[in-house]
């Protein structure tokens, strides 16, 4: 079975952009799961946090992975681009977070699905509404039309 997922992607450490294509591809050669669209890049700056502008993303995957096996994955590809988590919010290497995975709703420690704060983020819906527009009502966007963001 094949799920649709989407991963938001960010970074302000280090090469951002090359870390965010990087990224993509990696999420590419993830087992049984392929990036169906990319978005364009995004600038943004930082949500609840000090630091440089993050460079942002969102993609697609088609993915066999069950929620909590894509985590597994994301969190280590952060752990190989050098994801530290000296506190909340810190500047990062690589953040990758799981968005959505298919129709599945959970609450647990490790996982909440669909993202709680996609909603209120910019740097997710703005690339999210251009792979799947479908995704993202016009109601949404206005509610995050004041915080700076660029398409690069």
């Amino acid at each position: 079975m094949s799920f649709r997922a989407f991963v938001a992607i960010g970074a302000n450490l280090g090469d951002a952009r090359e870390t965010v294509r990087q990224a993509m591809d990696d999420l590419d050669a993830l087992p049984q799961t392929r990036v169906g669209a990319r978005s364009s890049l995004y600038r943004s700056a930082p949500v609840d946090a000090a630091g440089p502008d993050f460079i942002n993303a969102v993609v697609e995957l088609r993915t066999g992975l069950d929620p909590h096996a894509l985590l597994a994955e994301l969190q280590r590809l952060e752990a190989g681009a050098g994801r530290e988590r000296p506190y909340r919010h810190a500047p990062r290497t690589l953040d990758l977070d799981l968005l959505a995975h298919g129709d599945t709703v959970l609450d647990t420690p490790q996982l909440r699905l669909p993202h709680p704060r996609m909603g209120e983020r910019a740097f997710v819906l703005l690339p999210l509404a251009e792979i799947a527009p479908e995704q993202v009502t016009s109601l949404q966007l206005a509610q995050v039309a004041d915080q700076r963001i660029e398409r690069l």
